[in-house]
Order: structure tokens, then sequence, then C-alpha cells
């Protein structure tokens, strides 16, 4: 069954000192790159401060590309509990910024990113940002690298709603009511971030 319409779907890649977000549009069967970039925070700013940060780029970013849906990779495991708290608060601070501007976020293992991208679980950087580059049709592998990460669990997740038979029913359900509700919610906060990696 061919798609009615258009979605678009925000991939974000959680992490404190810089978080990589990546919007794609998904219609009938393929991908296109909207746009990307990499929120980065000091070592030198207080922690509740680049949390807020990392909010307000994401934030920034849903309100810009105005997404129907969010994916966030989930923490993995092999690091210490000082660098997963870290990130884990990163990750929440996200997670609530698409939440509060009506955006589903789903949650995608690095397994299943890897496994959904390059058809293997245990593919390395290089391989996955290649396949990213061959599904967006792109001259050259999108950077930095935590961007190129993000624009990987966009894809997991329109290939998991490919899977599903969801992607024309999701997006044909989320367009007539989304457009407002973004727009009011614009109107209520204005966030926007001045650093580097700005949506």
């Amino acid at each position: 069954m061919s798609e009615a319409k258009s979605i678009r779907i925000l991939g974000i890649d959680p992490g404190i000192a810089a978080t990589g977000w990546g919007v794609i549009e998904h219609h009938s069967g393929r991908s296109r790159l909207v746009e990307h970039g990499v929120i980065t925070t000091s070592s030198r700013s207080a922690s509740y401060a680049r949390l807020s940060q990392i909010y307000a780029g994401i934030t920034a970013a849903v309100d810009k590309y105005e997404p129907d849906e969010a994916a966030i990779e989930e923490l993995f495991g092999g690091i210490n509990l000082k660098t997963a708290l870290a990130v884990g608060q990163a990750r929440g601070v996200a997670v609530l910024a698409c939440a509060e501007r009506g955006v589903t976020p789903h949650d995608y293992t690095a397994l299943r990113i890897k496994q959904a991208v390059a058809g293997y679980g245990r593919a390395g950087k290089e391989q996955v940002q290649q396949m990213v580059r061959v599904l967006l049709c792109l001259p050259e592998a999108p950077t930095p690298d935590h961007a190129a990460d993000a624009l990987a669990v966009a894809l997991c997740h329109s290939h998991s709603m490919q899977l599903n038979g969801s992607c024309g029913a999701q997006a044909e359900a989320a367009s007539p009511e989304r457009r407002p509700r973004m727009q009011r919610a614009r109107a209520g906060r204005g966030r926007r971030l001045s650093a580097g990696g700005t949506p």
C-alpha cells in the first residue's frame, strides 16, 4: 500500500558533550535528508547549564523542522557509571523536549540501529555512516559523527515503521493536528539555540 503523505522523523544521538540530531523525510519507501547538526556543550559549564543547552537545541530543532515523530538511541552497556548518568540526563532532557512539543519519542538500541541501517548488529561506525550516505542518496557521508549517528537512528525508525506497515497511517494521523499545535508551542516559548549546530 502506497503512503498518502510523507512523514518527518527526528533522530537523536544523546550525549552530554555532544548531542547529535538529524531530520529525515520518509515517503513511498524512500528517505531524504532535511537537516542535521550537533549541540555541543563545554565541560567547563555546570551540568544544569549543559542540560539546558541540550534541551533548548532539541526544542529549536522540533520547532523549526516540525517532525511528526522522534527516535532516540538507548543507553548502551560498557560505560562507567558517571558517564552513564551524564548521558542518561542528556537523553532525558531530549525526550522531554520532544514530549512537550507533542512529538512521540521512540527508543532504539545501538544493536537494532546498526541492524536496520547496515544489516549487521556489530557494524563499525564508518560502515554505518556509509550506509546512511547510501540510504539518503548523499554525495558523501554526513558529518560530524554524532549527527551521522542521529540520522542512523531516524532511518532505523523509518525502517521499523515500514516493517509494521504504519508509515502512511502515522503521517495521515499526525499531519492535520500537529501543525497548529506546533505553532501554539512556538508562540508560547520561542527558545532558540545560539551555539554551533543551531537548527
